[in-house]
Parts: C-alpha cells; structure tokens; sequence
C-alpha cells in the first residue's frame, strides 16, 4: 500500500516550524491617566486616591520575571511605555522599570525606548529624568492646537500647554513623535490642516495622524458629536497626507509619518508581524516559538490585575494562534505598510509557503486592491484607502 496517498503533498511545510525567531519587543502598560477622554477605548482608568506607583512598578517586575521562561536569552530591541499616561509616575519609577529590564533581558545596546506623555503632566524636571533613565523617543498626545477643540475632546491641555511640552520635549530628546487627529467634531479643512501646520513648526521626526473613530464602550459612541461628513474628513486626509510630504515625510504607515531613517522601531515591529511581550494591566503578548504561535492577555482592571501578579498568575488568557490563523494575522499588520513588504517575509514570519494564500493574492490583485512582483506585495493606492475590503480577503473562515 502506498502510503504516501494518505497525505497531501507538502503537508509537512505547512506545519508551523519556524527556523528563525521573530525580532522580539517589549511593551510596557501604565493604565492611570488624569481623566478618561470621551473618544478614548484604550485600558485607561482615571487615577483617584493615593498614588499607587510604587506597588504597581513591583507587579510590572514581577509580571516580567514570570514572563521571562517565553522569551529566554532573546534581545529585546524594542521598548514601548504606553498607557494611560506614563508620565504620570515619576522619573525614579520609570528608571526602577528600565533598571530591572536591562537586569532580567538581554536588551539592544542601540534599543528604541519610547514613552507617551500628555502635555498635560508636563514638567522639565521629569523629562530631563526620564531621558536619564533611557527613554530615548518621546510621544507626545498633542491630538489638537486648537482650545475648542481640546476642550470638545476632554483633554486636560489647552493649546499654549501643547506647545510649551513640544518645546521642553525638545530640549531632551533628538527623537520625538507628535500624536495629531482630525474629523473632530464641528472641525473645518482649514482648521485640520492648522493643526498639522502648527505641528510641522516643530519639525519633529515623526507624526502620527490619526482620523478620529467612534469606538464602541466609549462616551461618544454614547452620545454621538457633531463629526464632519465623510467627504470633508476625506478632504482632511488627502490635505495633511499633501502637507506632509510636501514636508519631506514619508507616509510609511496607515496613520504614520516620519523624517528619513526616523520610521518607529517598535511599531515596525508590530506591522512586520515581530514578536512582542506585553507586561501590565491588560498587555497583549504574542510570541514565537519553534513549533507554535502564542498570544496572552493580563488582566485588564488594575486591581484585579495587581492581585494576580500577587498570585504570580498576571495572564487572564493565552491561545495558540492555529497555523489556518497565521496568513490572515500577519496581512492585517503588515498590509498597513504603504510599500508593503518583502515577499520572503510572509514565509520568514510564520513559517508557511507563501503558495499557501496564492488564491487571495489573486483576487485582491483583481480587484485592484494589491500590487506585486517578485519581490514585493503592497496594496495599490486603492487598498490603502480601503484597508479592511482588502484584509477581508485573507480572512478563511
């Protein structure tokens, strides 16, 4: 009996056998924040009562010491301090942080350590620390240099705030990203583009703007704002994208842009489908391992994840990502790159032929969604802007 007829040729490479671990970050939650924005869905909670910052920089320790058996003797090359509002804590607590890590991972010696901060908890001393302890790239929430539209936000700053923290930033750090969004409610082209002009007199390395979204379990998803019709806000779009590289800033990314050489390590990495190790109040982690895929969630609500962390059991839940599960996973990241990616990279990244999705390259390239050679694929001008009709594509059900 021929057994060879019992399995399809070529099963055997479609296994999940990765020959090269993924680059790996690591991701570092703060979830306080001085008040929760009314468009904001991240795991953000208004801080009240005492300070919890030095039980909280424990657990973050902690939580990494548990984590390390995944990732042991990888290089970390990548840092994120996100949030909330990281610059809430001290210089001192981010300096404890970053000790421990350069103590328990083997971390680049050339490493991106970037840190969000809110113009409103701005002070030069704290920056001039923060800089000491490591961070190395700052991203400011400017979102806005307009009053009334800060206050229609909820944001904390008011413009003059907004440019006063751009100006201390600076004064720290040579690698500074700056957070601009439009579609805001009762917003003019004009005023869009303001804002995106106010931002390039500071001519930072990196810009990030972003089309602001109705999130579901936020209060305008509740209470709807007046928000400029989808023509107007199309209007915005293709205005700052113009201003911009009028600017000399490559538009690498969906909402990303930034000065040569100066694109975000870290969130490369994301699109790249890089591993990442996400440690604090509701991380995600995914990572690689020679024969599997895994992805993790902490616990989300900070008390109930600093009790966890007490039980040395901060992950609330962790799947293996199925190998079917993989080319969808990777295309929704690495599609968000305007140049798209190197062919050899699907297969780098998880370990599967890229044969394997032959017939959706086909039928996005019939659409007119995707473009491709030899050497790379990258969705058209036209996959850019719908970006979800083109990812749907890969998705198997």
């Amino acid at each position: 009996m021929n057994t060879h007829l019992l399995h399809p040729i070529g099963l055997k490479t479609q296994e999940i056998h990765f020959k090269i671990l993924p680059p790996l970050a690591l991701y570092i939650h703060i979830p306080w924040c001085v008040s929760k924005c009314p468009y904001c869905d991240f795991n953000s909670h208004e801080a009240k009562g005492a300070s919890q910052e030095s039980e909280y920089i424990a657990a973050l320790i902690r939580d990494l010491e548990l984590a390390l058996p995944l990732v042991w003797g990888r290089k970390v090359h990548s840092i994120f301090i996100g949030g909330g509002t990281p610059s809430l804590f001290s210089g001192q607590a981010i300096e404890k942080i970053l000790s421990a890590v350069r103590m328990l991972l083997p971390l680049d010696i050339n490493a991106e350590i970037t840190m969000e901060a809110n113009p409103g908890t701005v002070e030069a001393e704290k920056f001039a620390r923060f800089r000491a302890a490591g961070v190395n790239r700052l991203s400011l929430g400017i979102q806005s240099f307009n009053d009334a539209h800060l206050k229609s936000l909820g944001r904390i700053h008011g413009a003059d705030e907004a440019r006063r923290a751009v100006q201390i930033a600076q004064q720290h750090f040579e690698n500074i990203n700056l957070d601009i969004m439009y579609g805001l409610p009762q917003q003019t082209l004009a005023e869009a583009e303001q804002d995106m002009q106010t931002a390039l007199e500071f001519a930072p390395q990196h810009l990030s703007a972003y089309h602001l979204t109705l999130e579901p379990n936020t209060l305008f998803h509740r209470y709807p704002p007046a928000l400029p019709d989808d023509d107007t806000s199309y209007a915005m779009q293709q205005a700052i994208q113009k201003l911009l590289a009028d600017n000399g800033y490559q538009h690498y990314e969906t909402s990303a842009f930034a000065q040569p050489k100066k694109q975000s390590r870290h969130n490369l990495n994301y699109w790249q489908f890089g591993d990442y190790l996400g440690i604090g109040a509701g991380a995600h982690s995914k990572i690689s391992f020679r024969d599997k895929v895994l992805r993790q969630v902490r616990y989300k609500q900070p008390q109930n994840y600093l009790q966890q962390v007490a039980l040395d059991a901060p992950v609330q839940t962790e799947h293996r990502v199925e190998r079917d599960g993989l080319p969808f996973e990777f295309m929704m990241n690495a599609l968000r790159l305007n140049q798209g990616f190197d062919s050899t990279l699907f297969a780098e990244r998880t370990s599967l032929p890229l044969l394997m999705i032959r017939r959706e390259l086909e039928q996005a390239e019939k659409s007119g969604l995707l473009q491709r050679d030899l050497q790379r694929i990258a969705p058209s001008e036209l996959g850019q802007r719908f970006l979800n009709d083109l990812v749907q594509i890969f998705l198997r059900e």
